[in-house]
C-alpha cells in the first residue's frame, strides 16, 4: 500500500474480485449463484453469466454478461431506491450511501471521473447523477433529478466522449414535466425501434475457393486461441473447430453463420490480457467471401463490447487464419495462425 487507506483514490477491480471471493467464502455459492435469487430474478434477468477465476470465483470487478435492458433494469431498481414491484431488493440507506461520493478522485483525467466515487458507482457531473460503468462504453447511468436511467454497450476505446454525448444532447432535451401519454408517439416509438438492427457484413456469398474447401479439417500446432483443428461447411454455413485446454471449452464446437445476416450462436474463439483462456460467449456471426478469396467471418458479442473479426485465407492445403477485435486491454490483433488440411 503506498498510501495510508480511506485517503488516496486508485481504481483497482482486484477489490471488487476480492469482494466476489468474501461471498463466496460466507455464502458458499458463487456471486451469480447468491444474487440470482435476490437480484437477477426478481428483476427479470435471465441467463447471467459471471466469468470466473480458475479456482471457480466470479471476477466480480469484470465479466458479467447480461443484455443492456438487464442493465437498464438494475439501473432502474436503484432510482427506485431498491424497490422493484413492490419490494425493497436493497435497503434504500445502502442505495444512498453507495451512489454518494465516498472518496476524492479529483487526480482523474476525465472530468466524469473527478467527481467522487461510492460504493462500486461513479459520481458524474449534473448535480445527483451517478452511474456504473465497465471498458470500452458499458455504461448504467441514474439520473434521478430527471427519473431517467439510460443503458449503453458500447465498443470504444475513449469513454468521455460518449458521457459528453449524453450530457450536451440527451439531458439537454429533458424537460422538468412527465411527457405526455401520446399513443401515436409510442406506436412510432415502436416501429423505431423494431427496425434498429447492426448492419450485417456485406461481400460476396461465395468463392472458387469455397467449393475445394469446403468440409475440409485444418489442423494447427498449440497457439494461443488452444485451437487444434477447424473446417469450414460453406454448404451448411457451418464453422467446427476442435479446442484443447480444460473445463467447458475443451472439445468440438460448431457455430452457424449467415451471409449478409445474423446468426445467433456460441463460440469461444477469443481471449483477453484479462482473461487468456477463451471462454464461451453469445455471439450473432455473419461471413462474407472477398475479391482475395479470402473468408471473412464476423463475430459481434452483443452482451460484451466486442467484436471479433476472423479472417480464412486458403493456400497450397494450408488455411491462413488472421484475428483482430475493435477494442482491448492490449493488442487489437493476434499472431497469425496456420492450419494444415489433414
Amino acid at each position: 500500500m503506498e498510501h495510508e487507506p480511506g485517503t488516496y483514490f486508485v481504481y483497482n477491480s482486484g477489490a471488487s474480485f476480492m469482494l466476489a471471493a468474501i461471498v463466496q467464502k460466507l455464502t458458499g455459492q458463487t456471486l451469480v449463484e447468491y444474487l440470482t435469487p435476490r437480484l437477477f430474478e426478481p428483476l427479470g434477468i435471465a441467463g447471467a453469466v459471471w466469468e470466473s477465476h480458475p479456482n471457480g470465483v466470479n471476477f466480480g470487478g469484470w465479466g458479467l454478461n447480461i443484455k443492456t435492458e438487464d442493465i437498464a433494469r438494475f439501473g432502474q431498481l436503484y432510482l427506485q431506491k431498491g424497490q422493484w414491484q413492490g419490494q425493497q431488493l436493497i435497503p434504500a440507506d445502502w442505495v444512498a450511501a453507495a451512489s454518494a461520493k465516498q472518496v476524492p478522485n479529483e487526480a482523474e483525467p476525465n472530468p466524469d471521473w473527478q467527481q467522487g466515487y461510492g460504493y462500486q458507482f461513479w459520481r458524474c457531473r449534473p448535480a445527483a447523477s451517478y452511474r456504473g460503468d465497465g471498458a470500452f462504453g458499458q455504461f448504467c447511468i441514474v439520473m434521478p433529478e430527471q427519473d431517467a436511467v439510460l443503458a449503453i454497450t458500447a465498443g470504444v476505446a475513449e469513454m468521455q466522449p460518449i458521457l459528453d454525448l449524453v450530457w450536451e444532447k440527451l439531458l439537454a432535451a429533458m424537460g422538468a414535466a412527465a411527457l405526455p401519454g401520446d399513443a401515436v408517439a409510442a406506436q412510432n416509438l415502436a416501429i423505431t425501434l423494431r427496425g434498429l438492427q447492426l448492419v450485417p457484413p456485406k461481400g460476396a456469398d461465395s468463392s472458387p475457393q469455397a467449393a475445394q474447401v469446403s468440409g475440409q479439417t485444418f489442423t494447427f500446432e498449440p497457439n494461443h486461441l488452444t485451437l487444434q483443428s477447424l473446417s469450414l461447411d460453406f454448404n451448411n454455413d457451418t464453422l467446427t473447430y476442435q479446442l484443447l485446454g480444460g473445463g467447458e471449452i475443451q472439445g468440438t464446437h460448431h457455430l452457424k453463420f449467415g451471409r449478409e445476416r445474423w446468426v445467433d450462436g456460441v463460440a469461444s474463439l477469443h481471449r483477453t490480457l484479462i482473461q487468456p483462456q477463451p471462454v464461451p460467449r453469445k455471439v450473432a456471426a455473419s461471413g462474407t467471401w472477398s475479391a482475395d478469396d479470402t473468408f471473412t467471418l464476423t463475430l459481434c458479442q452483443y452482451e460484451t463490447p466486442f467484436t471479433i473479426t476472423l479472417d480464412f485465407r486458403f493456400a497450397d492445403g494450408q488455411v491462413y487464419v488472421d484475428s483482430r477485435v475493435n477494442v482491448d486491454f492490449g493488442p487489437l490483433t493476434a499472431p497469425q495462425l496456420i492450419g494444415i488440411a489433414s
